[in-house]
């Protein structure tokens, strides 16, 4: 005898994709606070335990979807070439993930969620200590890789923080040029520089 079927999607890797585009989508619209298992199953057209089998629960959703967000490969290009202007590429490629068109949009609303929820922030600690600070840290020579990551990490996060989430001014009318030269010294000064 043949199972009836309700007509929703079955676990496909098609499927995982749909239910992550859905996720993002209502964490761009809705936040972190808005978005529900049951509603991004209804706009990916499964049903809710399906979302729960690939993702286990709403923060993993929101894990998957900070990740899906953000170009971390895209980073790691700037980690090629002399470490002596790291901080310039760096910082140029960090505002060029923000500015993209295609991935700018996700990024800021998504992170933006972060304020609202604690277990939202602490998915931003551990992908930014995890996804951004350690393969920088791999790559810089000398004396605590791990700390002067996390310094230039939080100064690219709270460039992006001022410019893209709260607009001030006059950093949210600089151009890119302007940033990268007021910026990148001292991100430079955290990979490689003194720390007192």
């Amino acid at each position: 005898m043949e199972s009836s079927k309700t007509g929703r999607r079955p676990g496909t890797p098609q499927t995982r994709e749909a239910i992550l585009e859905a996720a993002i989508a209502s964490f761009v619209e809705s936040g972190y606070g808005g978005t529900t298992i049951r509603g991004v199953a209804r706009a990916a057209d499964v049903d809710p335990a399906l979302v729960m089998h690939f993702f286990g629960s709403k923060d993993g959703l929101f894990d998957a979807a900070l990740r899906g967000a953000m170009p971390v490969q895209e980073l790691a290009v700037a980690l090629a070439g002399d470490v002596s202007s790291l901080g310039e590429r760096l910082t140029r490629r960090y505002l060029e993930v923000w500015e993209s068109p295609e991935t700018g949009p996700r990024i800021r609303a998504i992170v933006g969620s972060i304020a609202s929820t604690p277990a939202a922030a602490q998915i931003m600690r551990d992908f930014m200590s995890g996804e951004l600070a350690t393969p920088l840290a791999k790559s810089l020579p000398g004396d605590q890789p791990e700390r002067r990551a996390i310094l230039a990490a939080a100064q690219l996060m709270g460039m992006a923080f001022a410019r893209y989430l709260l607009a001030v001014e006059p950093m949210a009318s600089m151009t890119t040029d302007e940033l990268v030269i007021s910026v990148g010294p001292s991100v430079q000064r955290y990979l490689t520089g003194d720390l007192g």
